[in-house]
């Protein structure tokens, strides 16, 4: 398991350090998970200290989610202040995110219906 999480801390800091170098405005995690994607595609899989880390880490899920909620208690006057753009801000990207998933999954669809053998 030490391993699998030491693989994925290092696509992190590879991330980190790719944004760091190039100066790009995107979180250096999520640039390291692109290059993750990309190893992984590479390779054909995740391997299987990789995959084990990957479950365990997926079972406690809900633990990632106290930072994002220590921080909404420590910035309770800033949402208050703010709450309209934020507001529409979810809206919309919500709207937004089911709404290419509703496209989305409407090719997939039509494509696996017009494949041959169907």
């Amino acid at each position: 398991m030490i391993q699998g999480f030491s693989l994925l801390l290092l696509f992190q800091l590879a991330g980190e350090a790719l944004v760091l170098w190039l100066d790009w405005p995107v979180p250096g995690p999520v640039a390291g998970m692109v290059l993750l994607l990309l190893g992984l595609l590479w390779r054909g899989g995740p391997g299987r200290r990789l995959a084990q880390t990957s479950g365990q880490l997926l079972q406690h899920l809900s633990l990632l989610f106290v930072p994002a909620g220590a921080g909404v208690v420590l910035h309770g006057a800033l949402l208050a202040r703010e709450w309209l753009p934020l507001s529409l801000a979810l809206l919309v990207s919500t709207l937004l995110a089911l709404a290419v998933t509703a496209l989305l999954l409407r090719a997939l669809l039509r494509r696996c219906s017009d494949a041959p053998g169907r």
